[in-house]
């Protein structure tokens, strides 16, 4: 499961929206699960698709401060695969099947590409509400380890006591949105160096 925050103002209704426009088409329907807090988005094919096998994916979606937390599981693909499967075993008889078999092929491509299609409208939604992997303004302070006096991230050294700001600088993983220490070389959340 791949996990990416999006900071500012963003909830997971916004980005449930969204994906609910944009899979309860077609061969797809999607559905919404759960509460303002936390929320689930399945996405699968229909019961009867008229072409291609069947799948499924859930994207659970849950406020965290200041954004939201977004988690796309693991797609169902048994369904495509077995659809593959019987369009090759086809076209191996006979290649003039393949003729019958374009819809379901072309249906199969789409259904593969599923997470991937989920991720571009999650970060297109997030961008245009102003939500980014960077921490948003309201969370950028830092609470000296002396004094715990709030003072606005980039300082070097306290605004109170004076005493240096420079191991507390909080900052995120460009790839996934993840809070780290400055002291991390790797996101503990993708594994991507920083």
């Amino acid at each position: 499961m791949e996990q990416r925050i999006f900071h500012g103002e963003i909830g997971p209704s916004d980005l449930a929206e969204a994906l609910i426009a944009e899979f309860n088409r077609g061969e797809l329907r999607a559905q919404q699960f759960g509460d303002r807090e936390l929320t689930a988005v399945q996405v699968s094919t229909r019961d009867r698709p008229s072409a291609g096998g069947k799948t499924a994916l859930t994207i659970t979606l849950r406020s965290v401060e200041d954004g939201v937390a977004v988690e796309i599981g693991q797609q169902a693909w048994y369904g495509v695969a077995a659809s593959l499967g019987q369009t090759l075993l086809e076209t191996v008889i006979n290649p003039w099947n393949l003729i019958h078999r374009l819809d379901d092929l072309a249906q199969d491509v789409e259904n593969l590409q599923l997470a991937e299609r989920a991720w571009d409208i999650i970060e297109n939604t997030a961008n245009a509400q102003g939500a980014t992997f960077e921490l948003s303004e309201r969370l950028r302070r830092l609470v000296c380890e002396y004094c715990h006096a709030a003072n606005p991230v980039g300082d070097a050294n306290c605004v109170a006591c004076g005493a240096p700001l420079g191991n507390l600088q909080p900052r995120t993983c460009r790839n996934c949105g993840f809070v780290v220490r400055a002291s991390e070389t790797v996101c503990p959340n993708c594994r991507q160096r920083l």
